[in-house]
């Protein structure tokens, strides 16, 4: 199945009737005064495809639409009219916003927990860095000139101008329950608290372990996962508790020490690093020109709602081993 097929099976063997509900209360009703806008499910199609196909810009994509007679009628595109303009794409991401984007989620989120994709009772923490569309500001070296909402923070071992996308995986579908979007400046454990709420309420209040590295430890959070009857499975650093010979911790060799129940569960952590792998390598979280943290947010849930897509056409298919398989659904 090559690519454009590929896409024809996620956006066509599903039903979208509640994406659809939603994605066009941004819009106005067709008997209502002025021009009538264009077809908003079809602009929400073309964004899906462009991340399914990791095609690297909208201007491409555009060209794309031009030539390919597929990708049109998979579009909603008439044979005389013109593809949708780069800016049409800036207003429907505009319009439709970050809350909507958040409600498509809870849907489909919804749908693979009835259909038992997701567990939800192990849950895996983890931020990956987004480099931002800009340079770093000469005034200011530590915000960025033409996206002045980015911020330098750590990428790896070295430091870089741009976001951090907070991350909370199923540890057994590998799917994304939770995100939030931050400056690459703000510490991991600013929004652990957050985004375990987010995460317990995607995941139908099953969770049972909550899985984090040690860039998460803190007492607020532990005492937080403590009165909701959740399991806290994250290394202490250094600093933290060093009466105690006994608490799991990771030393610089990335080696676990502690007991083995704990060693052993957290061998699951590698769950949300294969997802945030998945959003940057196949459906283009790095590839973007957006600014501002909005911006940033809503590029980032619409790769998630690709990949969730996804899911859900596997189990249309009936191909429930392919539901992690974004490069090619079937062979």
């Amino acid at each position: 199945m090559d690519k454009p097929e590929f896409s024809c099976a996620i956006l066509s063997k599903l039903n979208l009737d509640d994406i659809e509900k939603v994605v066009k209360e941004a819009y106005h009703h067709k008997d209502d005064p002025g021009r009538p806008p264009r077809k908003p499910m079809g602009i929400f199609k073309a964004l899906m495809v462009k991340r399914l196909q990791q095609i690297p810009s909208e201007r491409e994509l555009c060209r794309r639409l031009w030539k390919d007679d597929n990708l049109r009628e998979l579009c909603d595109i008439e044979a005389e009219q013109n593809p949708y303009h780069p800016s049409q794409l800036s207003r429907f991401k505009k319009r439709v916003g970050a809350r909507r984007l958040q409600r498509i989620i809870n849907k489909l989120l919804k749908e693979l927990l009835k259909r038992g994709a997701i567990n939800g009772e192990t849950v895996v923490l983890d931020a990956t860095f987004i480099k931002a569309y800009s340079r770093r500001d000469p005034h200011e070296n530590s915000r960025g000139k033409s996206d002045p909402e980015a911020r330098v923070g750590r990428n790896g071992k070295t430091y870089e101008l741009g976001y951090k996308l907070h991350v909370a995986a199923d540890a057994k579908s590998e799917l994304p329950l939770a995100v939030i979007a931050a400056p690459a400046n703000r510490n991991e454990k600013k929004h652990a608290s957050a985004l375990f709420r987010k995460a317990m309420k995607a995941a139908g209040q099953r969770m049972k372990t909550l899985i984090a590295d040690s860039q998460y430890s803190s007492r607020k959070l532990r005492e937080h996962l403590s009165a909701q009857g959740v399991k806290a499975v994250i290394p202490y650093p250094a600093n933290q508790g060093r009466e105690q010979k006994t608490l799991l911790r990771v030393d610089k060799y990335f080696r676990t020490h502690g007991s083995a129940c704990e060693r052993h569960i957290y061998t699951q952590r590698g769950a949300v690093e294969r997802v945030n792998s998945r959003l940057k390598e196949q459906l283009c979280l790095g590839r973007h020109r957006a600014r501002g943290l909005e911006r940033i947010t809503i590029h980032a849930l619409l790769c998630i709602i690709a990949m969730l897509l996804n899911a859900l056409t596997a189990l249309r298919l009936n191909r429930p081993e392919k539901a992690r398989c974004i490069a090619m659904l079937a062979r």
